[in-house]
């Protein structure tokens, strides 16, 4: 558990009672506990805000909307064009080795 062993976290308990003392324990529990929920909804709320802002479903709507195949055929075309341009450009480098 956190890279600890049992006699590290012992020890940690034992000094924490030193410190704060039994009847201090339990409420400063709590108090971690409320953070760490706090914490957690926070996250979640940032996860769902940051899906909402991105539109996943009106994107998925759009693709299918336009159509995956004429997608798909832009997308082929373009990356045809881009080997065009590669081996233009790497042709005389490879004629020169």
């Amino acid at each position: 558990m956190f890279g600890i062993g049992g006699g590290e976290f012992f020890l940690i308990i034992i000094v924490v009672l030193m410190l704060f003392g039994s009847d201090k324990i339990p409420e400063i529990a709590r108090t971690l506990g409320k953070g760490m929920q706090q914490l957690k909804n926070a996250t979640n709320d940032i996860k769902s805000e940051i899906h909402n802002s991105a539109g996943i479903e009106d994107i998925k709507k759009t693709f299918t909307e336009i159509g995956s195949e004429d997608v798909s055929k832009d997308i082929t075309g373009e990356i045809e064009k881009m080997k065009e341009h590669i081996e233009d450009t790497s042709g005389p480098i490879k004629r020169i080795r």
